[in-house]
């Protein structure tokens, strides 16, 4: 573990000092981002205290709304989706924030491009899973505003920026523990909410996917609405070639890439008959968590090419999503390309 500040309690880090701490190796650096996911933070400790009271107080259950993504909207989705837009509104430094639960994205601050930060954000993802106490999660993806987009454009053209783009990504997991794990392109690394502090602690630094893994995660109920080279894979892997292979899948995509990232394996959603373009959202979900791989020595792809170099057409575009260890994505892929 690296060394701490004298402020620090011996053998804790947490995030900002962390961050501070990558912010002097890099000179052009500034304190910017830092007050940012500091806002981030702020509200994923509220939605983990509520999250944690679920049952006890009345915020199960359907809020009777369904949002931009045709999907029914959960009482502890509009909390949390609150929660992140009061927390960064209040920093004076972002921009420009879009969550996948509102039709529009929402401008904070009009300044000139290239000053403000935008921010993307999911914010409660697997919410379907809330009543059943299955771990749900939020993820976040940072862009810069673009100098060369003038502001009579409005925020959409500052927004459709491929993932490569991106300054930051990240996302919160509200299981056993919480944890925080995030990269600004110079590693993984996974933080743990002490709430005995109230602070994000270091777990684990410059987190490596492995390379090869035995775990595939996918809803195979819908194998048969899948296209056939994404059968054969899922054939392929039942086979002695294969190996011994496990299935595990939660339904809850920020879940399921947490264990990826950390146990190796690959995790898919094909196209579907019904959702021929793929389901997860490309800016919310896809994207930032396939920084994340990447940054861990790990791939991401749509079936068709990378992930990241995918240049967004709509705000809540869907996209098909394999994401994980390097040689299981690439065995998906010479089963699909």
């Amino acid at each position: 573990m690296p060394s701490t500040s004298s402020s620090a309690p011996l053998g804790i880090v947490t995030l900002p000092q962390h961050i501070l701490e990558a912010q002097r190796k890099h000179p052009t650096a500034t304190g910017e981002f830092t007050w940012v996911l500091s806002g981030i933070t702020l509200a994923c400790k509220i939605i983990e205290s509520q999250v944690r009271r679920a049952g006890l107080v009345d915020i199960l259950g359907s809020a009777n709304q369904v949002n931009v993504q045709g999907e029914e909207v959960q009482k502890l989705d509009l909390l949390a989706n609150e929660a992140i837009r009061q927390s960064l509104g209040y920093r004076g430094n972002v921009g420009i924030v879009a969550s996948e639960e509102d039709d529009e994205p929402t401008v904070l601050q009009k300044t000139r491009p290239g000053t403000k930060y935008i921010v993307l954000f999911d914010p409660l993802d697997g919410s379907s899973n809330i009543d059943v106490n299955v771990s749900i999660g939020t993820i976040f993806s940072i862009l810069e505003q673009r100098e060369d987009v003038p502001e009579t454009d409005g925020p959409l053209p500052q927004i459709l920026q491929p993932g490569i783009n991106q300054v930051a990504a990240g996302y919160v997991v509200y299981g056993s523990s919480t944890v925080l794990t995030y990269t600004t392109g110079f590693g993984v690394h996974l933080f743990t909410l002490n709430p005995e502090v109230g602070a994000f602690v270091l777990s684990r630094e410059n987190i490596r996917l492995p390379e090869s893994g035995n775990i595939y995660s996918t809803n195979e109920a819908y194998k048969h609405d899948y296209p056939e080279s994404y059968q054969a894979y899922l054939d392929w892997v039942k086979t002695k070639e294969a190996g011994k292979r496990s299935l595990r899948y939660i339904g809850s995509l920020v879940a399921d890439f947490h264990r990826t990232l950390l146990k190796g394996g690959v995790f898919l959603y094909p196209p579907t008959i019904e959702q021929p373009g793929g389901k997860l959202r490309l800016m919310y979900e896809a994207n930032p968590l396939a920084f994340i791989a990447e940054q861990a020595g790990g791939m991401a792809s749509d079936g068709n090419q990378r992930m990241m170099e995918k240049q967004p057409t709509a705000l809540h575009e869907r996209t098909p999503l394999i994401i994980g260890s390097k040689n299981e994505v690439e065995k998906v892929l010479s089963f699909v390309q």
